[in-house]
């Protein structure tokens, strides 16, 4: 009975930490029944991995390159770089892609979002490159920006060659790191669903021989049956197989399945569905934005203000198992006792402490609302002036 009881205090503290961490041990691998190469599934707010099959084993991405150059391009959107009706410039280097393409033409000019939808819906090689020379003035200099904002991901197990997803030597990835950028894709620019969930769509051709139509058809057969689903990406070459990411968003929880090298397309579909459905079947967000926090100022000393408001910017996100009630966890608030100026904006005031079962399972910043200088000899003749006369 001793042992027992051991055995069973070790089982509860292994499952508290699990809780803390937010990281889920996934189920085996013979109940999910996963038959391709690599597989992940991680929550978007929280990036939380709720599955996970060789997630880490470098592999040919194919065409789901593509969402790095997707996220290039809306971040250069965001920066206003770019915009959405800036007119691109076909190279002869951009119009001779193989795979798959639209069949640009060398001086053709489509807009910036027409070359989205070419490359969202139709997965068009030729207007990648389009987009990369247009961004970055060469595909070459554009790949050299993919790698570093891989590096910013902490996709550590990634390195581009190329904009497209084309095979060549030294051009890899692995099913976590393209979960890692779809999350930042999906989830900071989640208007790429705009064109990521088109079915079918047309680009008109306008070149010196006249204008010609040519549909574009999504390849991600999940857009037309999947509840909730939000993109991504397909990619599928001989060497790399089979590849998805699949997104896709209900009550609030954006869930990412990524599959690569399956053995055929409709596993590809099968499987990301699976994955999408567990997680929605068993999983909940906890989500806490403290927008009822009331602020009582903190006092500031040798300030040109004698206190200072306070906010919490960062969005509390955990996620939570099935069987486990959100009701139970709970917060507790610390604010510092005074401050010293200078304070700047967004410096640390405090801190929200987020427990479930008694463990700690995360925190948030308690931020300065606005900046306070240091006060000088004016400041301080003011001051006593204003105590003296009232």
């Amino acid at each position: 009975m001793k042992k027992f009881g051991t055995l069973l205090i070790s089982v509860i503290l292994l499952m508290n930490t699990l809780f803390c961490m937010n990281v889920y041990a996934a189920p085996e691998d013979t109940q999910m029944n996963i038959t391709s190469t690599s597989a992940v599934l991680i929550e978007g707010s929280t990036g939380s991995i709720i599955y996970e099959k060789n997630k880490d084993e470098k592999l040919r991405p194919a065409s789901i390159t593509k969402i790095m150059t997707l996220l290039l391009i809306f971040e250069a959107l965001d920066d206003g770089k770019i915009k959405l009706t800036d007119e691109v410039s076909v190279s002869e280097y951009a119009a001779s892609m193989g795979g798959s393409q639209v069949y640009l033409e060398p001086y053709e000019i489509q807009t910036v979002e027409t070359m989205i939808k070419c490359i969202s819906i139709a997965s068009a090689n030729d207007a990648s490159v389009a987009m990369a020379e247009l961004i970055a003035g060469s595909e070459e200099e554009f790949v050299a920006r993919m790698n570093a904002r891989a590096k910013e991901l902490g996709m550590q197990n990634t390195n581009f060659v190329n904009c497209c997803g084309l095979d060549e030597d030294n051009h890899y990835s692995t099913a976590y790191d393209v979960a890692l950028m779809s999350r930042e894709l999906i989830t900071k620019h989640p208007e790429v669903s705009t064109y990521s969930t088109v079915w079918m769509d047309t680009l008109i051709h306008t070149t010196r021989k006249g204008q010609s139509e040519f549909g574009l058809t999504n390849t991600n057969k999940l857009i037309k049956h999947y509840n909730g689903i939000t993109g991504l990406k397909t990619g599928s070459t001989s060497l790399a197989k089979y590849c998805l990411s699949a997104t896709a968003k209900r009550n609030g929880m954006d869930l990412i399945a990524v599959i690569m090298a399956a053995p055929d397309t409709k596993v590809r579909f099968a499987e990301a569905s699976k994955l999408l459905d567990y997680g929605f079947a068993n999983c909940s967000i906890y989500t806490d934005a403290n927008e009822d926090m009331q602020v009582v100022p903190i006092p500031v000393k040798k300030g040109v203000s004698n206190s200072v408001n306070y906010r919490v910017n960062d969005l509390f996100s955990y996620l939570c198992l099935k069987g486990v009630d959100p009701a139970d966890i709970t917060k507790e608030i610390a604010i510092y006792e005074n401050v010293t100026a200078p304070v700047e904006e967004n410096d640390k005031v405090g801190e929200i402490t987020y427990k479930l079962g008694g463990n700690k399972i995360g925190t948030v910043d308690i931020v300065a609302a606005e900046s306070i200088k240091k006060a000088g000899f004016k400041d301080y003749f003011l001051q006593a002036l204003n105590k003296l006369l009232l």
